[in-house]
């Protein structure tokens, strides 16, 4: 004995005041329409295929909510459908306009990291306390060449003393403060 065949049970919107087209009629426009009308949508989006598919379900979810439209007795609901269509498209357009722009995630990971003001603080007291650790001879040295930008020669003649002078107290100091801020990369081998 072959198995019954499936009952079609009538069409029953879901709500008596909100009309609604029935699954068939829905199916058939798709199959008649769809390609055409992704392509369409396609040519909107700039090509953006899943934009223009979504595009196209929202079209036919307005069909499902406007049986009148199928009652209308044109020849083809082609045109009606690329007008509403085009209407969703521009819409959707704008309303991404309106948002701020979306943010790539390759490019968050790219970003710079915001700086730290704490973190800046904590750094230059550690350097305060490096640059306040070395003797009086290099803290004068470091201040006239880093902190005032003189030159070797410019130094030398505020301080007093020959440039081979400044120079050699310059290197010491600064290896004095790599030794005293290591924790930041400054060790010896860098």
């Amino acid at each position: 004995m072959p198995p019954p065949a499936p009952r079609k049970e009538p069409h029953v919107p879901l709500s008596p005041t909100l009309p609604r087209t029935d699954s068939e009629a829905l199916a058939e426009l798709q199959r008649d329409h769809g390609r055409a009308l992704f392509g369409f949508l396609v040519g909107l989006t700039a090509g953006d295929a899943q934009r223009a598919e979504d595009l196209v379900q929202e079209t036919l979810v307005r069909v499902w909510q406007h049986p009148e439209a199928l009652a209308s007795g044109h020849d083809s609901m082609r045109p009606w459908l690329f007008t509403v269509a085009r209407r969703l498209a521009i819409d959707a357009r704008r309303a991404r306009l309106s948002r701020p722009l979306e943010v790539d995630p390759e490019g968050l990971e790219q970003a710079a990291a915001p700086e730290d003001a704490v973190a800046g603080s904590v750094t230059a007291i550690d350097v305060r306390r490096a640059v306040g650790s070395l003797g009086q001879e290099h803290r004068e040295v470091l201040l006239q060449v880093y902190f005032r930008d003189r030159s070797v020669a410019e130094a030398a003649a505020e301080l007093g003393i020959p440039a081979g002078t400044v120079k050699s107290r310059t290197y010491y100091a600064l290896r004095a403060l790599r030794k005293g801020l290591q924790g930041y990369g400054y060790g010896l081998g860098a």
